[in-house]
Formats: C-alpha cells, sequence, structure tokens
C-alpha cells in the first residue's frame, strides 16, 4: 500500500461522500441511537459515587452495559478482570479475515469519585465517552459491505484513578500489553486535544518528638508539631527558587491530640508536580531536604515515605491530535489555539503512564460549565443534562478518530513514530511487559 493511501472501506463513495465519511456518520448515528442508554449509565454510577478500588456498583453497572448491549452477546464481557472493579468488553467484526494479529484498539473508562465530592472530576463522563465511543465504531464497523478489518475493540474499565492508580495495576497485569493505541476523554471547562498532565509523586511525612506537659515543664518534650510547620515553611521558601511549572501542594494531617501536651508525632501528605519524570526527581531531592531539616531544627526524627507509584507525564501524540481535532472540528467543536494547549497546565493522571508503553490520546472536552474540578459546582455540571450534548459529542469525535487509524495506515505509522521520538526525548526505556 502506497504512502498515504486509505485501506479499502467499502469499494468507493456514495453521492460523492468518502466511503470512510460514511462510516464516520454512521458512528455517530449509532451512538445517538443509544444515547438514552449511555445517559441512563452514567446517571447511575453520578447519583451513586464510589471512591477509589471501592466501584462496585459502577463496575456492574458497565458490565450490564456491554453484556447486554445489542444485538444480545455481541461483547465478550470479563468482569472483575485483574482488579475486583477492573473490566475488559471485548469486540471483533463476524467472520474477519485470519490474522496472526488484529488491530488492537481501547477505550477506557474511569468511574471513580472524589471524598466529599462525588464525581466532581465528571469520571461518570469519562465511563459514558469511553463506552460511546467504542460502540460507535463497532456500529459503523457493523454496518458496512464487504470483508470486514482484522480489528478488536477493547474496552477497559480503570479504576482508581484519584488514588492507587488502577491503570497501573492493570498494565503491570498485562492488560495493555497488545493494544495498538487508546482512547479516553476527560471533562473540562474547554476543548483541547491535549493539554501537559504532569508527573506527580507524593510522600508521607511523619514527625516523631517526645509528649510533655506544654505548661509545666515544656523543655522536656520535642515538638513533632513544630516539625511539621517548619517544614511547610521551609516548602513555603522553597517556592522561590522553584521553577513556574514546578507544584507542591500538601496538608498536615495529624498535629497532636491536645493543647496542653507537647505534640510527640506530626504527619503530613504532600504531592510534588513537575512537567517530566526528568524533573521530578530533582524537585523531589529539594523538598525532602526541606522536611529534613525541620527535623534538625526540632531535634525530632523523621520518617520520609514515597507513595507506592508515580504517575507520569502524559506524551502527547501529535498525529494522533491531529486527527481528533479534525474530526472535532466536523462536529462543531471549537478547539483552543495549540499554543494555549500546549503552553497550558492541568493535573495528573495515571494515563500518563499508559502513554510511557502505547500510544494514546487523553484530550479534554467542554461540558456545557464554567465551573472547576474539584468543586461542587462541577459536580453538579457533570450529572447535568446540558452536559450530555457535549458528552456524546467527543464520543463521536473519538470513534471517528479511531476509524481513521483502522482505515489509514499511513496515520498508524505516524502515530507509532511519534510514539517513539517521544519515549527517546524523555530518555525513558520501557520496561512494562
Amino acid at each position: 500500500m502506497r504512502p498515504g493511501e486509505e485501506r479499502p472501506v467499502d469499494g468507493g463513495a456514495c453521492g460523492g461522500v468518502p466511503a470512510l465519511e460514511l462510516l464516520k456518520l454512521r458512528a455517530a448515528e449509532r451512538i445517538d441511537e443509544a444515547a438514552e442508554r449511555l445517559g441512563a449509565l452514567s446517571r447511575a454510577i453520578w447519583s451513586e459515587p464510589e471512591l477509589a478500588y471501592e466501584e462496585h456498583r459502577a463496575h456492574d453497572v458497565l458490565t450490564r452495559f456491554f453484556e447486554r448491549e445489542p444485538p444480545a452477546a455481541s461483547w465478550t464481557v470479563q468482569p472483575h478482570y485483574q482488579l475486583a472493579t477492573a473490566f475488559r468488553a471485548e469486540w471483533e467484526p463476524p467472520g474477519g479475515r485470519a490474522t496472526p494479529r488484529p488491530l488492537q484498539l481501547g477505550f477506557l473508562c474511569e468511574y471513580d469519585a472524589l471524598p466529599g465530592l462525588g464525581h466532581a472530576c465528571g469520571h461518570n463522563l469519562i465511563a459514558e465517552v469511553g463506552a460511546a465511543a467504542a460502540l460507535g465504531v463497532k456500529g459503523a464497523l457493523e454496518g458496512r459491505p464487504g470483508p470486514p478489518p482484522p480489528v478488536k475493540v477493547i474496552v477497559l474499565g480503570t479504576p482508581a484513578e484519584e488514588e492507587g492508580g488502577g491503570k497501573i495495576d492493570l498494565m503491570e497485569a498485562g492488560a495493555f500489553k497488545n493494544l495498538d493505541v487508546v482512547f479516553m476523554a476527560h471533562p473540562s471547562q474547554e476543548d483541547a486535544a491535549y493539554l501537559p498532565d504532569v508527573a506527580e509523586h507524593d510522600v508521607t511525612v511523619k514527625y516523631y518528638g517526645k509528649a510533655c506537659h506544654a505548661a509545666a515543664y515544656p523543655w522536656e518534650g520535642v515538638n513533632a508539631l513544630d516539625a511539621a510547620v517548619l517544614a511547610y515553611n521551609n516548602l513555603s521558601v522553597l517556592r522561590q527558587q522553584m521553577k513556574p511549572s514546578w507544584r507542591v501542594h500538601g496538608i498536615i494531617k495529624s498535629g497532636g491530640v491536645k493543647p496542653n501536651i507537647i505534640p510527640s508525632y506530626s504527619e503530613l501528605i504532600y504531592y510534588f508536580r513537575a512537567p517530566s519524570m526528568k524533573e521530578l526527581p530533582v524537585l523531589t531531592k529539594k523538598a525532602e531536604d526541606c522536611f529534613r531539616a525541620a527535623a534538625l531544627a526540632t531535634g525530632c526524627t523523621v520518617e520520609i515515605k514515597g507513595g507506592a507509584r508515580d504517575y507520569y507525564n502524559v506524551l502527547p501524540n501529535k498525529s494522533l491530535w491531529k486527527a481528533y481535532v479534525e474530526n472535532g472540528k466536523k462536529l462543531g467543536i471549537e478547539f483552543i489555539s495549540e499554543d494555549a494547549m500546549l503552553n497550558g497546565f492541568s493535573g495528573s493522571t495515571d494515563f500518563g503512564n499508559v502513554t510511557f508503553v502505547v500510544p494514546g490520546i487523553h484530550p479534554y472536552f467542554y461540558i456545557g460549565s464554567d465551573a472547576l474540578n474539584h468543586t461542587e459546582q462541577y459536580t453538579e455540571a457533570a450529572g447535568s443534562q446540558e452536559a450530555q450534548f457535549y458528552t456524546l459529542r467527543t464520543a463521536k469525535a473519538l470513534a471517528m478518530t479511531a476509524l481513521d487509524v483502522i482505515f489509514k495506515p499511513e496515520l498508524l505509522e505516524r502515530i507509532k513514530e511519534d510514539f517513539k521520538l517521544k519515549l527517546q526525548e524523555e530518555e525513558f526505556l520501557n520496561t512494562v511487559e
């Protein structure tokens, strides 16, 4: 097949409309046909928010959705896939050509909530987008004449994004091993094909001192709260020398039990964020020096324990996001400029780890509200009917982009090349099997 040539779709065009564009229209129609069921899926997850690794009802709602998706038993569903609240659903075109390895496209669903806020990050909509985009691709391929392409559509239910890193669990279990491209989308205040989600490392810091009566003989005590306060202030002073792209934020989780007792124990939890995994250890070292200095100044002992897993920065894939933008514009999506996109700030996600083992796209989408993520107002917006239009429009753009990947081999090659180049830039060797 010559460079730039598309894989045959259905042998031609209809009324001047290219065959691939007809498939994209069919994908969008299929999503519209399932809109009521998809909205009900999202509302069911939103109405009963569950925390990381505890998303039992969301897991059951999603697995039933695919088990009952018409025609009957068209999806092969593995509930409790590698994790109690993860799942895997697969579909291949019936009668497909025998091939040693079909193209495997993954659509990811998140569905954990935030403590005290519910779905203030809109993970119910992420689950809906992943399910809807997969349905769109399936519907387009089912409705086309001719031999089906060698492709497998895979939906992964990935729990615990807010805490713990469910995608990392699944990576370590081999869930992403044979995937060629992965797709998901995250609700926001704007439409962006990419935002620089950054690398993140968390630490728990414990100070141990000596309790004593705070009025009678305080000189006999060693104040662990003083150490925590000094550490907090040390980091505040450090901010003057921090790069503008670095982020440090934390809380004092424990600082004593009673004012007239010198606190013998204090505990802090901090998150450190940097644009890349190369920079993150530099920031971490500076912060840990601040923690140790506070222990030295107060006479406390200190224990610094890093989180079990770091969240990696999301590697951009320009070929993939350009295809997504092209499709999104056809649907009326107004994207922020590339300059605003590349110079913006965002949070951190375990999807970043995924992009170090397989090419992927993680666009952001407007949901009809200017509320900010991780607020009560965003919780309300994520459960609104208005959000449905924007959510399904995003799912259509993802499905259309997946069809481009299936039927444009040159695009797939460019996506793979972009992936390799970004890994080289990160000086990072892929050690996850």
